[in-house]
């Protein structure tokens, strides 16, 4: 769970300007891939939060896993958005990705600022947003140094049959680099798909596919399918 999906909370900022939840994640990518995510945990705890305001919005999650003995690790994104003008569809975005893990330190730090272009239907069931960022990484331990990048991001939410269901998600593509400095091309996306049994409960999943973003020392394999169950709270 890298990031959940602030646009789809767009269409409740809407009427609300204020969204919160709460998630919890069993994942199962360590028993599909025994050998290459071998340290991936299986449960993860998600709080996210959207808030609108005259300006624009403000977004940030933050994912806590966890061990049977411990908190392995906790991961935070933080974004903010400033409308160019009433109504516009534009917004200046800025955003901190970082967090801490037990074992490896902190995560590599990255700061991004670019533009977004918002957009939704009518009645707000369907929203998206594309962003197209600079991203700049920053050395956060021995194990990695700092460099420029570039990220493109493009988010989608939508509710149909009398908001029963909620189909959101994320698609990242970014510009990555190896030890030695080479360039890679790393993506990551999470669709979700979510039953709202009532206004607070809903049950469902996330399939998180990546491709040279999971670090993988057992052999070359770049490509990673790792679904969830999950149950989601709505404050």
């Amino acid at each position: 769970m890298k990031r959940l999906f602030f646009i789809s909370l767009m269409a409740v900022a809407a009427l609300t300007a204020n969204s919160q939840n709460i998630q919890l994640h069993y994942d199962f990518g360590r028993n599909i891939y025994p050998d290459q995510e071998a340290g991936r945990q299986k449960v993860t705890l998600t709080l996210e939060q959207f808030k609108a305001d005259k300006w624009g919005s403000w977004y940030y999650f933050v994912d806590f896993d966890f061990s049977r003995k411990e908190t392995m690790g906790a991961y935070t994104e933080i974004s903010r958005e400033f409308n160019l003008a009433s109504q516009s569809p534009y917004a200046v975005h800025v955003e901190y990705n970082g967090g801490l893990g037990s074992r490896s330190g902190s995560y590599q730090q990255a700061a991004l600022a670019g533009l977004a272009y918002n957009g939704h239907n009518a009645d707000f069931s369907t929203t998206w947003s594309v962003q197209l960022l600079y991203k700049r990484f920053f050395k956060s331990g021995d194990h990695n140094h700092a460099y420029n990048s570039a990220q493109l991001t493009g988010v989608w939410g939508t509710t149909s049959a009398n908001k029963k269901f909620t189909f959101s998600g994320f698609i990242d593509f970014w510009r990555g680099e190896d030890a030695n400095g080479d360039g890679k091309l790393v993506i990551l996306s999470e669709p979700q798909l979510w039953y709202n049994a009532n206004d607070h409960l809903s049950i469902g999943t996330e399939v998180e596919f990546s491709n040279n973003f999971i670090y993988n020392t057992y052999d070359d394999q770049t490509f990673f399918v790792n679904p969830t169950i999950a149950l989601k709270w709505h404050f």
